[in-house]
């Protein structure tokens, strides 16, 4: 067996590669020329000679060593690889040292995140960093409990903000199910807490579907006294009912007028990132009335980029509370027509009252929704039967704004 004095005193000649010292049940004492000494503990797995490094003399002293090798022996003993062992030890440590919550949820945001569109990226670090960190940011997320995840949430209800009260339990679902996944917690707490919330029940856009009254509000927008930008939005809204964000930040490039035809990039559309990224723009078939509002648009704004420039940037769009201030200048606040709103209204007459297929009607909002062949998508344009489609509602509304009876046969 070696001694400390053996220890300290070994060199290696400089004609050979290194010079093992043997102490007793495997362990050895490793010197290079340069003066270099390692612990190592040979032992057989499966058959086959293995070695452990056991650490630096004499930061490890013989002592140490022998109790390392000790430790070793007994991992393996239990039917542990000694070296697999250790490796999983330090991974554990290391994880301990990053598994705060707010550390694992970064980590998760970070890798989810790029899948994203920006919108919710957006949503979902504000409820991160405004209803979660701070007050479950620094504790070690496997020792957190649901009592002290649903008060947290409860937070956000004392407000009376119910559905970010929702939106916030869903993002730490996440967290959580990532963090049970990667091994830094036992289980997903935030799935105790379903049904713990206080019911919410969602807010729909206000859309007027009576045809008399519809008739009402386009006599009354056709009657808009604003600026010219705002009124041609204000007609096309109705006529297109595109999202607000479509339309107001609407590009001239994306409009073949002799064609009729309005393509949404796919970038500015409410989709996935790979939605975004990858998919096809939006067509939209322009209505002969829409493309009157358009030509007479285009002498206005048509030599930059944006349709409808807001006052203040030619590069920057009017904004949606722009369009809403429109409205209620016109008499119609937000509980009774919205500009998002117009969606609505044009879904349920062209099912209810033109008698549209619902699918046609769909691919028009451009919403994805199952084929009759239960396809995950379907991925039909409708393109011709849209431009029939809209040809018609424009003509309808035409009908109504006129205060005439708007008689429709049905389709046989």
């Amino acid at each position: 067996m070696l001694t400390d004095a053996e220890c300290r005193n070994a060199t290696c000649p400089t004609d050979k590669k290194r010079v093992r010292l043997t102490d007793s049940g495997g362990l050895y004492l490793e010197v290079t020329p340069n003066g270099r000494k390692r612990w190592f503990w040979k032992y057989s797995r499966e058959g086959k000679e293995s070695r452990m490094a056991l650490g630096n003399y004499p930061a490890v002293g013989l002592t140490a060593a022998r109790k390392a090798r000790d430790t070793a022996k007994l991992k393996k003993s239990d039917g542990f690889d000694p070296v697999q062992a250790r490796q999983l030890d330090r991974l554990k440590q290391a994880m301990s040292e990053g598994e705060t919550f707010e550390h694992v949820a970064r980590e998760w945001y970070g890798k989810k995140s790029p899948l994203w569109s920006g919108h919710h990226q957006t949503r979902e670090l504000r409820n991160l960093e405004k209803d979660l960190f701070p007050w479950l940011g620094k504790r070690r997320i496997a020792e957190i409990e649901p009592v002290e995840l649903l008060q947290t949430i409860r937070r956000v209800e004392a407000r009376g903000s119910f559905d970010v009260a929702h939106r916030v339990l869903t993002t730490a679902r996440g967290v959580f199910a990532y963090a049970l996944a990667t091994g830094k917690a036992g289980r997903n707490i935030a799935m105790d807490l379903k049904g713990a919330l206080t019911p919410h029940k969602g807010r729909h856009f206000a859309a007027i579907t009576d045809p008399v009254k519809l008739g009402e509000l386009i006599r009354a927008i056709r009657g808009y006294k604003g600026g010219l930008i705002v009124r041609a939005a204000l007609q096309l809204a109705p006529m297109l009912f595109q999202r607000p964000t479509e339309l107001r930040a609407a590009e001239w490039s994306e409009f073949d007028l002799d064609g009729a035809l309005w393509s949404i990039q796919a970038k500015r559309m409410k989709r996935t990132y790979d939605g975004k990224e990858n998919g096809d723009p939006h067509l939209v078939p322009l209505p002969a009335q829409a493309l009157a509002i358009l030509r007479e648009l285009h002498h206005l704004t048509g030599d930059g980029v944006l349709l409808f420039p807001g006052e203040k940037s030619r590069n920057i769009p009017i904004s949606d509370n722009t369009l809403r201030a429109a409205l209620q200048t016109l008499g119609y606040g937000s509980d009774v027509q919205t500009v998002h709103g117009f969606r609505a209204t044009a879904r349920t007459l062209l099912d209810e009252v033109l008698e549209f297929d619902p699918l046609v009607i769909e691919a028009q909002l451009a919403h994805t929704v199952k084929d009759a062949n239960g396809r995950a998508y379907n991925r039909t344009t409708y393109l011709k039967q849209r431009a029939d489609m809209m040809q018609r509602w424009a003509d309808y509304l035409d009908r109504l704004a006129a205060g005439a009876e708007v008689i429709e046969f049905k389709r046989a």
